[in-house]
């Protein structure tokens, strides 16, 4: 297997010679100029002319990208694909996404700050580095400083290199060659067996922990856990319900309280629908299904019920309801008059101003004016 000269290597008996003999070796320009010291040496990377390492703005770049991955896949899933109102919030609410994006942001800036080092910055799979098996490393690895020519592309002018460093001040110099075959198949095989059997191994060893001790903290079993059964009672509130109450006071997302008393009040209340054919159409589908029963189809109050019924329901033709201006209207259906409950509960409020409209459509339509006629 045959051997190639990657680098010739000089040493120097201190961080400032070595400071001074960079920019004489570079100014030779053999190959790529590097220095392997025992410790961090100031103005080392201007004298070599490193760049500055990217990898802060690759791991700034992938955590944002993180970030905004899991933001866009919270509000896919939580406001397109399978929308659900908790607790009255709306639909995107990236408050509570919070935590995941910032799980998302470090689990892709930490996988990008580790496969880029290795993968890109200190190219790997280089495992090992000829220096490493040479002579100079135990100095280097103490009190020594180590200046190295190393091949770039082309072969290397091992006796001109030889001359740079020694020119430069160099102690002691090795020439350092590498084989081709950087791994051998056996040991990627070994490798690669070793991988396997590691993981076999391990996960029949978690299997059977988790066999043996189902319940060893912080495993346990989702049935076990304390849990409070709405419709049972519980010794936590002072009650002793499970199910409590709204808090006094607790209003809806997204509606006011109905807070007039009286017709009168009542009485200044403007229809915010326009009296369109889908506003009436709905308003017909609703005082079909709630008011008919008992006003009539035609408003005039005979509902369709036996005499069993003994409740008299108001004649909506008559004049006294048509004069009623339409929040007077709207406030019977919200609270309710006489043997009439409140259907607050059962129309929303954009139907039961529908309902008011279509009122006024039957009034018209047996009340007819001369107009209506030309």
């Amino acid at each position: 297997m045959s051997e190639r000269v990657v680098a010739v290597a000089g040493l120097f008996d201190s961080a400032q010679v070595l400071l001074q003999a960079i920019p004489r070796v570079r100014a030779a320009k053999l190959g790529r100029v590097e220095a392997y010291t025992p410790y961090p040496v100031h103005g080392i990377d201007a004298a070599l002319d490193l760049r500055r390492s990217p990898l802060a703005g690759m791991v700034l770049v992938a955590g944002m990208l993180g970030a905004i991955t899991a933001l866009f896949f919270q509000w896919w899933m939580t406001a397109v694909d399978y929308p659900i109102v908790v607790g009255g919030k709306a639909l995107f609410s990236w408050q509570a996404f919070v935590p995941i994006m910032f799980e998302v942001t470090v689990l892709f800036a930490t996988f990008t700050a580790g496969l880029g080092m290795l993968f890109l910055l200190n190219r790997l799979p280089f495992f090992g580095h000829p220096l490493l098996a040479s002579k100079a490393i135990a100095a280097v690895t103490r009190n020594k400083f180590a200046l190295a020519v190393e091949a770039e592309g082309e072969p290397l002018d091992v006796e001109a290199a030889k001359a740079a460093l020694a020119t430069a001040g160099a102690t002691g110099i090795e020439v350092l060659s590498s084989q081709r075959e950087l791994l051998p198949l056996q040991f990627l095989t070994r490798a690669a067996m070793g991988i396997v059997a590691s993981c076999v191994v391990a996960g029949y060893a978690m299997y059977w922990v988790i066999k043996l001790f189902p319940v060893l903290p912080p495993m346990v079993h989702m049935e076990d856990q304390p849990k409070l059964n709405p419709q049972k009672a519980s010794a936590f509130f002072k009650d002793s319900h499970g199910m409590q109450l709204p808090v006094e006071g607790t209003v809806a997302r997204g509606y006011l309280p109905y807070l007039i008393a009286t017709q009168e009040e009542a009485a200044g209340l403007v229809n915010p629908l326009p009296r369109t054919e889908p506003v009436l159409q709905a308003g017909r589908t609703a005082y079909n299904q709630h008011c008919a029963v008992c006003h009539s189809l035609l408003g005039t109050g005979r509902p369709t019920l036996t005499s069993a019924y003994g409740a008299k329901p108001a004649n909506l033709q008559a004049q006294t309801i048509r004069d009623y201006p339409d929040g007077k209207i709207y406030h019977a259906i919200m609270k309710g008059k006489n043997a009439m409950p409140s259907y607050a509960a059962d129309l929303t409020e954009d139907e039961r101003w529908a309902v008011v409209h279509y009122v006024r459509v039957l009034q018209r339509a047996q009340n007819a004016r001369d107009e209506d006629f030309q």
